[in-house]
């Protein structure tokens, strides 16, 4: 098992972290993570079935045996958060073969691939509406960053929760700079002028996924004038949704403005593949049942 080397929610006590408490935290966390867990073997193995492990990109929790054959499963699992894949996938690994280890056993193992948030929310300004929109956000596996330049703007309930950073800054620019590529950005700050700024930097930054931000049809009009005078053109314009929110949403209250937000934001969300086979293929589980009942013939 490993040592912990991140705090725990909650002032959890620090030292070896077994595989169901990594399990949960990277779970509630919505971080990318893998779960290895023995699912059969044959002949002589370095652990039983049901021996579990869980696996980031930068630490490993329990084991399944040790040796090259748990490197191989590490590696895989690596390379599959790498590529963000999700879901199952079974894998198998003879020993004394593939994993040049002198048991002689097989095992089959199977790795289950969480690639993390399914969404990455950037958000700046806790006003009334930033306010009611992360609370309507917090419940999901989305990561929130949220950014306010003003001191103690961040409400109490804010504190502790798994997937919410709350970022205060006087720094609209350094702000842009420290996002994660591919966020989904709103503005909605207490300023016009720090708006605008924000606008500007997230355009000659170029890589959101989408730029949201909150106002009329005349404030976007003028922020596309100075926009272009800086140098944007309107291809980059076109980028940026202004007023934000589902078409056709009606009401002026926070709440109501924020739930329009909302449904909008899940329009974006990744579609999910649907077909008449998911998960390990059946192919391999027939493949993986026939070596093991060899296994128990020799």
């Amino acid at each position: 098992m490993t040592p912990c080397k991140e705090p725990w929610p909650g002032g959890a006590r620090p030292g070896v972290v077994s595989w169901h408490e990594a399990l949960h935290r990277h779970q509630v966390a919505a971080l990318p993570h893998a779960l290895a867990s023995v699912v059969g073997t044959a002949g002589s193995t370095p652990r039983e079935p049901g021996a579990k492990m869980v696996i980031t990109a930068n630490e490993v929790f329990d084991t399944l045996g040790g040796g090259t054959f748990e490197y191989q499963v590490i590696d895989s699992a690596r390379e599959a958060l790498s590529r963000g894949e999700n879901g199952p996938r079974l894998e198998a690994f003879a020993l004394g073969g593939r994993s040049g280890q002198c048991c002689g056993g097989y095992v089959h193992v199977l790795i289950e691939l969480f690639a993390g948030a399914e969404m990455t929310i950037a958000l700046f300004g806790a006003g009334h509406v930033g306010q009611a929109l992360v609370a309507l956000m917090t419940p999901l596996p989305w990561r929130v960053f949220w950014h306010d330049s003003r001191s103690g703007a961040f409400p109490a309930w804010a504190e502790g929760q798994p997937r919410l950073e709350c970022l205060p800054g006087p720094d609209p620019a350094a702000a842009v700079a420290a996002l994660p590529p591919g966020a989904h950005v709103l503005v909605m700050t207490h300023d016009h002028g720090e708006d605008r700024a924000l606008i500007d930097a997230l355009l000659a930054r170029g890589d959101c996924a989408s730029i949201g931000l909150i106002g009329s049809d005349s404030k976007w009009a003028s922020f596309q004038r100075r926009l272009r005078d800086a140098g944007h053109a309107e291809a980059a314009l076109g980028q940026v949704r202004c007023p934000i929110g589902i078409p056709g949403a009606r009401g002026k209250h926070p709440y109501e403005i924020a739930l329009a937000v909302m449904a909008e934001l899940l329009t974006f969300k990744p579609a999910v593949e649907r077909c008449d086979q998911r998960g390990v293929a059946p192919r391999a589980l027939r493949d993986a049942f026939k070596n093991e009942r060899m296994g128990s013939r020799e």
